[in-house]
């Protein structure tokens, strides 16, 4: 394995734990709503915001990660999941929809890329170098609003990064029973480049991406990537259909395991700084007040 940088490492387990600590709050009835985590994928946002700090991120219903990686306001996010004054949203937006400078989410499938393209047509028209970055799962696929948008990204050369993670379940059903062919053979259909990335290791993700993400930028071309990951969680909160013995088969290729294994001592320090953090976040929001009344 290759060696993780530290910084890499504590903000992975800081994701970890937040989410785990979600999970623990919607339980203790302090969370209303819904709660998409993204356990087990943590990596893929962590390797990829270095190579887009000066870019527009459109994430999805599972994007806390995304959020913490880009954003790095973990208060902000926890005090808009749990409807309190300081949320990203002001507190109204809940999981899946936040906003900040240049990142939003959204919970509609597929319509993050369609917006995506649109911003994308801005920047290339007024000739700004940035690119725009959305996050996708596989279930998006079912969308007809990504086909719309991937024929307009293609035919109008637009700067358009789609990230897939391919978890490998849609919800609750297996991709293998609901998507015929595969994400690369549809955006070949438009002449799309793809590259399929099945390795959990940050720094080996990095490299392989940084190319891609300066081309995307240089030739103002749509490209796809496809990380094939982990849904370790549930779906959302506690409705995980399968069984537990196909969920521990997955952790057996868990970044965090294997991380755990390389440096034990080096794992188990940035583990327990990352839930102090996720403690002392905690407390801070939950001691603030209700966000109030919305502003509509």
């Amino acid at each position: 394995m290759v060696s993780i940088a530290l910084h890499d490492l504590e903000l992975m387990l800081f994701i970890r734990r937040f989410e785990e600590n979600l999970l623990q709050l919607y339980a203790e009835g302090k969370i209303a709503g819904t709660t998409h985590t993204c356990i087990g994928q943590e990596y893929i946002p962590v390797a990829m915001a270095p190579l887009l700090r000066d870019d527009f991120i459109i994430s999805n219903h599972r994007g806390h990660g995304h959020y913490l990686s880009h954003c790095d306001d973990a208060e902000g996010l926890l005090a808009e999941l749990m409807g309190r004054q300081g949320g990203a949203s002001g507190g109204f937006g809940g999981s899946q929809h936040l906003r900040r400078d240049s990142y939003i989410s959204t919970g509609i499938q597929g319509e993050g890329l369609a917006v995506g393209t649109g911003v994308a047509l801005h920047f290339r028209n007024s000739g700004l170098p940035r690119i725009v970055a959305v996050y996708v799962g596989d279930g998006t696929w079912g969308e007809g609003a990504v086909y719309e948008a991937l024929n307009m990204a293609q035919l109008w050369r637009l700067p358009v990064l789609v990230l897939v993670e391919h978890n490998g379940i849609a919800q609750s059903t297996e991709t293998a029973h609901q998507m015929a062919g595969t994400i690369a053979g549809r955006a070949a259909g438009f002449g799309i480049t793809c590259k399929e990335i099945h390795s959990t290791d940050i720094t080996a993700v990095r490299a392989e991406m940084a190319a891609d993400v300066a081309r995307v930028r240089a030739e103002h071309r749509p490209h796809v990537a496809v990380f094939h990951t982990l849904r370790l969680g549930p779906h959302s909160k506690g409705d995980d259909s399968r069984a537990p013995a196909a969920i521990a088969r997955l952790a057996e290729r868990d970044w965090l395991r294997a991380a755990a294994s390389n440096d034990p001592a080096t794992f188990d320090r940035l583990d327990a700084k990352a839930r102090d953090r996720v403690a002392q976040v905690t407390a801070t929001v939950s001691a603030r007040p209700l966000a109030g009344d919305a502003p509509w």
